[in-house]
């Protein structure tokens, strides 16, 4: 590394840990995303931002967005990224499972996880975090990487801090 490159990495706002990102990216995260939506009571609206802003700032990414409850089945909600599967049942692959087991699942290789559903080929990991309202989830957050073991546990922990933002300002 050049001189001039350390110089810079040193002055990198947000330093990647491992395959994730540190505390203070996840706090400004999540501060932003409030600033976006607070005040905004349109569902839709605050969750294409929601999706938008992660897939701007965290690195390593090809899919960012929602799947939504609705009859029993998740159903494709705002997203930024490729099209993807519209409809997912309770129980199959990593948003089934993760809304089903109703806790957060952090897969660092997706080919080995059993029943999983390939909308993209070229996603290699994945996390998925609950909603909640009311005691019940509502939906999933579902955030996809070409890389393997990109999601760790700062990125549970971060992630989950950013559910808990929206789950105070939008309504499902």
């Amino acid at each position: 590394m050049s001189h001039q490159d350390h110089h810079e990495a040193e002055h990198t706002p947000f330093r990647m840990e491992t395959y994730g990102v540190g505390e203070e990216f996840y706090r400004t995260l999540n501060a932003q995303l409030k600033s976006l939506i607070e005040g905004e009571p349109d569902a839709t609206a605050n969750l294409a931002n929601a999706s938008a802003l992660l897939h701007q700032a965290m690195p390593e990414l090809n899919w960012a967005g929602f799947y939504l409850m609705k009859d029993g089945v998740l159903v494709l909600g705002p997203f930024q990224g490729k099209p993807a599967c519209i409809r997912i049942p309770l129980g199959k692959g990593v948003c089934g499972t993760a809304a089903s087991e109703e806790r957060t699942l952090v897969v660092p290789d997706v080919h080995l996880f059993p029943g999983h559903i390939a909308c993209d080929p070229e996603s290699a990991s994945e996390i998925v975090v609950p909603l909640f309202q009311d005691g019940r989830v509502v939906g999933v957050l579902d955030i996809d990487s070409p890389v393997t073991r990109r999601f760790g546990e700062m990125d549970r922990t971060g992630l989950e801090a950013f559910v808990e933002v929206l789950g105070r300002h939008v309504h499902l």
